[in-house]
């Protein structure tokens, strides 16, 4: 979750570099915790209905930008290689999801690729598929912990520079309606600093295909 406690003033202080997270209380994550490194490998999560990740998505997961490796210092790189002592929701080749730390609704998750792309400003065209992926997993997470009514969730991005970890991540927040004052502003649609899922996808399908295969 991104460090916006007073407002959306407070954003403007994360121009500075941007700190790590580390497993809470529950085996949560959060985007505005202190690293460890516990180096345990948590428990493999029962298979989930969302499966391993379409092809389309497995495919255009080829075409992320250069540095789409594992990062040794990122602590979700390190959560999607199970070197963190996390509680995974799902987790498969492609995607891990977690809980966030600082919950903004009574179910608050992360959904991550386990390849490191630095954020929803980074994709393109080509990268649709990816993000269409990781709200497969959310919603099929949620539906796995009891939340049936996927028209009262929040899904989204915060948009660079408003960014507290730099490996993309899907917000996603159920139920909506029981969000409290501070995150309705943090996780804000058409705000600066929140894009949900439609408006990502959106911005990216005006982009132009990129032929190179990758930057």
């Amino acid at each position: 979750m991104a460090a916006v406690l007073s407002g959306p003033a407070a954003f403007a202080e994360s121009g500075s570099p941007a700190p790590a997270a580390t497993p809470g209380p529950a085996g949560r994550v959060s985007e505005t915790a202190t690293p460890t490194a516990s180096g345990r490998e948590s428990e493999e999560p029962a298979p989930s209905p969302a499966g391993g990740g379409s092809d389309a998505a497995t495919a255009a997961l080829a075409l992320v930008p250069a540095g789409g490796g594992l990062v040794k210092k990122c602590i979700f790189c390190k959560i999607g290689n199970k070197e963190e002592s996390v509680d995974l929701l799902h987790w498969d080749e492609q995607f891990a999801c977690f809980r966030d730390i600082r919950p903004g609704a009574p179910h608050h998750y992360l959904v991550v690729p386990r390849k490191h792309i630095v954020n929803c400003k980074s994709l393109k065209k080509e990268h649709i598929s990816i993000v269409q992926k990781m709200v497969n997993i959310g919603e099929s997470v949620l539906q796995q912990n009891g939340v049936c009514d996927l028209a009262d969730v929040r899904l989204g991005f915060h948009w660079p520079p408003f960014c507290t970890i730099t490996h993309l991540h899907l917000h996603v927040l159920a139920p909506a309606s029981q969000m409290g004052f501070i995150s309705r502003m943090v996780y804000r649609s058409n705000s600066y600093w929140f894009i949900t899922v439609e408006q990502l996808i959106e911005k990216l399908k005006s982009l132009p295909e990129d032929c190179s295969g990758g930057s």
